[in-house]
């Protein structure tokens, strides 16, 4: 297909684009021909981790012109088949499957990446893509520790590639115009911030160790993080709820909203952070925290996130969103692309809505139709140089204060921050959780 693509852009002038594709490739498909047409401007993906989030986001980059996803990468052989037979309705043909993500990025055909990986995995995946010459579309949060937000930063600036974080509300319209009216003045000065998520997460029950299944790579699954036998209650989603791989609600769901108030609010450190919590519904392996309170306290500022992952009951009359509080009023974001502001006396004085439906609920694909803004705004920055809606710098600093918040949670204290940068003052055993271990071998690097 290489051969005859080059053949045919070498005798096709440039009026022939114009023509309809038959005329020009007898027994070629529209999207055969589409390819051709576009070629100088379309940008070839590979998706890498399909199985929940991950297929959702092929779909969404496969629907938009200029982009073609070329390859799926999943360690689940059964989830990137799925995923791939998807797409090959969606764009025409299908894309070739992959185990090893290290395969993808030897690949010179491929120009970014999306890496929808576990936790653990984000920030090796991502500068392993960076150091091949891709641009990186990551999912939240970029890091499973702060060390490695540190490393991502350096990485995007040594290496001079587009990276877009997946905090996409930063890309909806109606939250872009809530945050443009709050740092107008709206509602006066601003003085403090609350943000929630609440959902009714079932018992993940007591995993029972056993031989991986044959369509699953156990070794590669784990990647960088230290050797662990096989359980049966861990794959695809329930590792979010074990330290060794994820890190919990509090950056499964607090990034979004934590990184909707420091925007809002124009933030970018605290000087203290404390946070408290525990698993109290069931009895079972989730070892996170199914209840949290985080507090970060700013300058002027505080901020205060709640996360409920077993009781659903609503804040706001949503079961995710943020307010904040200024000496004018209040302002209110649901997890939807919408607002409400009230004066001092909890009068509503106006409410834009989205014509968009958002489901918070829907851990898979909540809000299709508005992430496509943010993949555009991904696709702009690598073809012309826009600005990032949420570059790499917005994406560490939301995933670091959630960070801090389990630290803190961890040590049973109250953290000293550095506003400078961000960074535990003082306390050497909270220090330890700045960066973790490693499999041998498999050690990130800059």
């Amino acid at each position: 297909m290489e051969v005859s693509r080059r053949a045919f852009l070498k005798k096709a002038g440039a009026g022939a684009t114009g023509m309809a594709a038959e005329s020009v490739l007898p027994g070629w498909s529209a999207a055969e021909y589409g390819r051709i047409a576009g070629a100088n401007d379309r940008i070839r993906v590979a998706v890498i981790g399909v199985n929940g989030r991950g297929m959702a986001l092929a779909q969404n980059f496969a629907r938009q012109t200029g982009c073609e996803i070329v390859t799926i990468c999943d360690v689940d052989r059964q989830a990137a088949e799925k995923c791939a037979g998807k797409l090959a309705n969606i764009q025409g043909r299908a894309p070739a499957v992959e185990k090893d993500l290290r395969r993808v990025f030897d690949d010179r055909q491929v120009d970014a990446v999306v890496i929808a990986m576990p936790d653990h995995w984000h920030t090796p995946a991502a500068l392993l893509a960076l150091q091949a010459g891709k641009h990186v579309y990551l999912e939240k949060p970029v890091s499973y520790c702060p060390h490695e937000g540190e490393m991502l930063v350096e990485a995007v600036a040594k290496y001079g590639k587009v990276l877009q974080t997946g905090t996409q509300r930063r890309s909806w319209p109606k939250v872009i115009e809530a945050v443009q009216a709050l740092q107008a003045g709206v509602i006066g000065k601003l003085h403090y911030g609350k943000g929630w998520y609440a959902n009714n997460r079932p018992s993940i029950g007591t995993g029972k160790v056993m031989a991986a299944p044959a369509h699953l790579d156990w070794e590669l699954w784990q990647g960088p993080a230290p050797r662990t036998a096989y359980r049966d209650n861990i794959v695809h989603y329930n590792w979010h709820w074990f330290w060794h791989w994820g890190t919990g609600e509090s950056l499964n769901n607090g990034t979004h909203m934590i990184d909707l108030l420091c925007w809002g609010m124009n933030l970018k450190y605290p000087t203290k952070v404390s946070s408290f919590g525990g698993r109290y519904y069931y009895q079972d392996d989730w070892e996170t925290p199914d209840t949290q309170i985080a507090n970060f306290e700013f300058k002027e500022v505080t901020l205060m996130w709640e996360g409920h992952s077993c009781n659903g009951k609503q804040t706001e009359n949503n079961s995710a969103g943020v307010v904040f509080y200024g000496d004018g009023g209040s302002l209110s974001v649901s997890g939807g692309n919408d607002y409400r502001i009230f004066d001092k006396n909890n009068k509503l004085v106006k409410e834009v809505k989205s014509d968009i439906a958002i489901d918070p609920q829907n851990k898979v694909n909540p809000s299709q139709q508005l992430d496509a803004i943010h993949i555009l705004n991904f696709f702009d920055g690598i073809r012309k140089g826009t600005p990032l809606n949420v570059n790499v710098e917005d994406g560490y600093k939301c995933t670091l204060l959630m960070q801090l918040a389990n630290i803190s949670l961890r040590t049973g204290r109250m953290l000293n921050i550095n506003p400078a940068d961000g960074h535990i003052m003082g306390d050497s055993d909270a220090q330890r959780f700045w960066s973790r271990s490693y499999e041998p071998g498999w050690e990130p690097k800059v």
